[in-house]
């Protein structure tokens, strides 16, 4: 296994990522949260498990400043997706992968839902959409049109969870929704219970690695 930390460049603006090569054909692209970085237990053992799956993986190194999130919902999804976009066009430069994952936390979901869902180009890839912020009318709008095969995972006392929007969002039959009762934003279990959360984060990974056994 290799591990490298490269730079892409965006209108001469450096972007940092981490390739983490397995020697496989496919390629699992991480997307983090704000200050939900990849040391962190969601993408620690995510990363675990697609290495587990042969994937390589491959962690983008994003940051923005405070003003940035004051902009409007298409100007802040533009500004992620030409990050994120930069580092996926010079992995493919650089490796031929036969199948993709895209996997995000929160604010890593944006560009996922945005963009790659409301097209067709990722069509055939899977998507795993961990806490999306189903506030923003765009968000859910972009998962209501999508033809994707897409994941969501949320807990039920998550800011975003929305009642009404994740009863509208099962009814579709390609994307799957795993509720984690009484987890908040970070998918840990609300009042602190240690060892539930632990169960919680069990509960994420089973679904992620079944998800990406799926051959539907």
């Amino acid at each position: 296994m290799k591990v490298n930390r490269k730079t892409a460049l965006v209108n001469e603006k450096e972007v940092q990522y981490t390739h983490i090569e397995n020697a496989s054909s496919a390629v699992c692209f991480m997307f983090s949260g704000t200050g939900y970085t990849y040391e962190k237990p969601l993408f620690y053992y995510s990363t675990m498990t697609m290495l587990q799956n042969q994937y390589d993986v491959v962690h983008v190194h994003y940051s923005y400043e405070q003003d940035v999130f004051k902009l409007s919902s298409e100007d802040l999804t533009t500004i992620i997706y030409n990050d994120v976009n930069a580092v996926i066009t010079e992995v493919f430069n650089s490796r031929q992968y036969l199948n993709t994952v895209f996997l995000g936390k929160s604010l890593g979901t944006i560009p996922i839902i945005n963009r790659f869902m409301r097209n067709d180009e990722y069509l055939n890839s899977k998507l795993i959409l961990l806490t999306p912020l189903l506030k923003f009318d765009t968000i859910f709008e972009a998962l209501m049109m999508s033809n994707h095969l897409a994941l969501i995972v949320i807990g039920n006392r998550d800011t975003h969870y929305i009642t009404s929007k994740i009863q509208a969002i099962e009814n579709k039959p390609n994307i799957r929704i795993e509720e984690i009762p009484n987890a908040n934003h970070s998918l840990d279990i609300e009042p602190t219970n240690t060892l539930d959360s632990i169960l919680a984060l069990e509960k994420v990974l089973k679904s992620i690695g079944e998800f990406l056994s799926d051959s539907h």
